[in-house]
């Protein structure tokens, strides 16, 4: 009986992301199964088109600064809290979590008006910032998941043998949780990478990112090639989850 449910909730969870792909093949004009023949033609057309790159390559661009600066921030928060241990350090760890606690659109709303006034708006420096606040959370969770495997002698073993704590961490820590730290990084990615509500409160037409491109054009003209971008979307994140399983099984053995 637990089988048979655990099946069906990922049939129903799964089916959706099918169906998106089967309608980004179609044959036809409007969002359809294919009927007499599967054709790429909305892939061609995605990736011949000039707007859908460019926002293609922002999204990218944005996505590998804002969860890069979020991982440097929450290893380091994490590994923080950890060293500290005390009441402290919990109440510090929970405000980094409140980005992904607070509903994005008041995070957004509140932001926006911040942005105003530093005359970031429609910039990819607001942008950046924007998403590597909201990315910092996966990270600290993940990097603070390892450190509660990690052996505290391993750190006092290296301090006791001359080593500086700045090599400690270096050498000793972090390859530790080297595994949690990559997890958050694909985490803090797929979030910026799949990020909305961020963009159309802060960004404009000067920055232009993939999910802002798919809102506007299905609002515009709902066509396949909304699927198109939609099937590129899943496969990226699909792919990231697939290293993230990958990493993680690594770290079991």
């Amino acid at each position: 009986m637990t089988r048979s449910l655990a099946w069906l909730i990922i049939c129903f969870l799964v089916l959706p992301i099918t169906v998106v792909f089967a309608v980004s093949v179609t044959d036809r004009h409007y969002l359809s199964l294919p009927e007499s023949e599967i054709s790429f033609q909305y892939y061609r057309n995605l990736f011949s088109s000039g707007p859908w790159l460019v926002s293609i390559l922002q999204s990218f661009i944005i996505a590998c600064v804002s969860t890069a600066v979020a991982v440097v921030a929450g290893t380091l928060c994490a590994i923080g809290c950890w060293r500290l241990g005390n009441r402290a350090s919990d109440f510090v760890r929970m405000l980094m979590l409140v980005p992904i606690m607070v509903p994005t659109i008041v995070y957004a709303l509140g932001i926006y008006q911040f942005w105003i006034d530093l005359r970031l708006l429609d910039t990819y420096t607001g942008l950046i910032i924007a998403h590597a606040v909201t990315g910092v959370p996966y990270v600290v969770i993940t990097v603070s998941t390892a450190l509660a495997g990690f052996d505290p002698r391993l750190e006092q073993a290296s301090l006791s043998l001359g080593a500086s704590m700045s090599q400690t961490l270096r050498l000793v820590i972090i390859p530790n949780i080297m595994p949690g730290v990559v997890s958050g990084l694909i985490f803090a990615f797929i979030h910026s990478w799949d990020e909305l509500v961020l963009a159309l409160f802060i960004a404009g037409r000067a920055v232009f990112t993939l999910p802002r491109r798919m809102w506007d054009g299905i609002n515009e003209s709902l066509d396949p090639t909304m699927a198109a971008v939609a099937a590129v979307l899943i496969a990226v994140t699909v792919s990231l989850l697939c290293a993230d399983a990958y990493v993680r099984s690594r770290r079991g053995n």
